[in-house]
């Protein structure tokens, strides 16, 4: 139990850590970090390939307690939770080695900068929770998640003033959606952290 426990925690801290990077090599053009990061998710989905493993094994044993086989069904829920948030994180740091920061507008710029500081935050909250079998975090991560999508919609707005080149603009739209959709895996897993509780293994 101990071992799912820490991997998971590690897939939430690998997770933030990408979003975190992805975000630094799209503003600042950082090509080999975009690189190093999309290389990275192989690494992301074969340790939640070992922690779905290490999860039927324990469930094919016999003397589980309630609590127990109520905690590993939810780290089953939470992996692919994971593993595509890991993919959205990915998504940004492909369209990071594009070179897509320098014809960015200041205001999309300064837009993308305060997503990526909500959606840090929310998973911050989330890997928090998990930590602590936390059940009160739900209100502070839909509180994040709404300035995401407000921030989403401005972003959208800003690429409809056609100021931008038009693959920029393509590409800073699908973007927006995948730190929307980070922020929607964040208040999910929040969700279904809350219902393991304090008394958890």
């Amino acid at each position: 139990m101990e071992k799912v426990d820490g991997e998971v925690a590690r897939l939430l801290a690998l997770v933030r850590e990408g979003l975190a990077g992805a975000t630094e090599a799209l503003l600042h053009q950082d090509r080999a970090r975009a690189e190093a990061l999309v290389a990275r998710d192989q690494e992301i989905d074969e340790l939640s390939r070992q922690v779905e493993e290490l999860v039927r094994e324990r469930l094919d044993r016999m003397n589980l307690t309630r609590e127990e086989l109520a905690y590993l069904i939810t780290v089953l829920q939470i992996l692919p939770e994971l593993e595509r948030s890991a993919d959205l994180a990915e998504h940004i740091a492909q369209r990071a080695g594009h070179g897509l920061g320098r014809d960015m507008t200041p205001r999309s710029r300064g837009i993308v900068q305060r997503m990526a500081e909500v959606g840090l935050e929310m998973w911050h909250l989330v890997a928090e929770a998990y930590a602590d079998r936390a059940t009160d975090a739900a209100g502070e991560l839909d509180e994040a998640d709404e300035e995401l999508d407000a921030l989403h919609t401005s972003l959208t707005a800003e690429v409809a003033k056609g100021t931008m080149p038009v693959p920029v603009a393509t590409e800073l739209t699908l973007i927006a959606r995948f730190y929307e959709r980070l922020g929607d895996h964040a208040v999910n897993l929040g969700r279904r952290i809350a219902r393991l509780g304090p008394g958890m293994p």
